[in-house]
């Protein structure tokens, strides 16, 4: 029998201080992602700081491809709801946009200016927004924080307008934090102020899905042992409700290098996403 038990709460969510140089990385995803936005900006194919609500934060960009574009996919930032926007991830787009989709990717407010609730909310604003901006079926992804909350907009109290919701064609939560009742004994919830009734009411995995919902959790083998059982616990309580899930754990992969695949149109995950 396998016994496993947990003392150190912070340390099962905590990446950064086991991942080497990691310390280098907000810099590089920042040049990375201007990069491309400069690239698509000189082609008139960046549409930036599109405003989907009232808040400071509530500004998406969206990303064109070459012609019309096949349909539209959404990036959703990670950071734990408190850190990062919109402008450290543009280079992800890179793959969806090369197979033909549009790519948006929103800002929200962060935590603790907005509660986990509140973030839900403005992210299917956005979604909305962006879907009314581009026609065909819609796709969802996000990392982390953002894998949550891509797996949110498609459990049965979505915020999405059914309109909406009758587009999306499929979702990767990419190392999603599916059961958010463990935060509440970490040191983050000094800022996050989840309590039992919010994280009961936003996971993914203690909801059910949408009618129709598709799928796919992603990790990366080199992840922290609470982001695997994460990964694995919404495809198989999701599969018991009737939706259609996959679980990936993609090898020599950590919680920073398992999102790079979606720069690439023929890696697995940008497949994944758009098949």
């Amino acid at each position: 029998m396998l016994e496993r038990q947990i003392g150190d709460w912070d340390d099962a969510y905590a990446n950064s201080p086991h991942i080497v140089g990691s310390e280098d990385l907000p810099d590089l995803w920042a040049k990375q992602a201007k990069t491309f936005r400069d690239e698509l900006a000189a082609a008139g194919r960046a549409r930036l700081d599109i405003d989907y609500g009232s808040g400071e934060r509530n500004r998406l960009d969206l990303f064109l491809p070459q012609g019309t574009p096949a349909g539209l996919a959404v990036f959703i930032h990670g950071g734990y709801w408190m850190a990062f926007d919109k402008g450290s991830w543009s280079h992800l787009a890179r793959g969806a946009v090369k197979r033909g989709y549009a790519v948006a990717m929103p800002s929200y407010t962060l935590c603790p200016d907005a509660r986990i609730a509140d973030i839900s909310r403005e992210v299917g604003a956005a979604i909305a927004k962006a879907a009314g901006l581009v026609p065909g079926p819609v796709v969802l992804t996000g990392h982390s924080a953002g894998g949550h909350l891509a797996s949110r907009m498609v459990s049965v109290t979505t915020p999405l307008p059914a309109a909406v919701q009758a587009r999306i064609r499929n979702t990767v939560s990419i190392s999603g934090v599916h059961d958010l009742r463990p935060l509440m004994t970490t040191g983050m919830n000094e800022t996050l102020h989840l309590d039992e009734a919010e994280a009961l009411a936003e996971s993914p995995a203690l909801l059910r899905p949408m009618a129709g919902a598709r799928i796919t959790c992603w990790v990366g083998g080199g992840e922290r042992g609470e982001f695997l059982r994460q990964n694995a616990l919404l495809a198989n309580v999701w599969t018991g409700l009737g939706a259609t899930t996959a679980a990936v754990v993609e090898p020599d992969r950590h919680h920073f290098s398992v999102i790079e695949g979606l720069a690439d149109r023929d890696h697995a995950l940008t497949r994944t996403l758009l098949g």
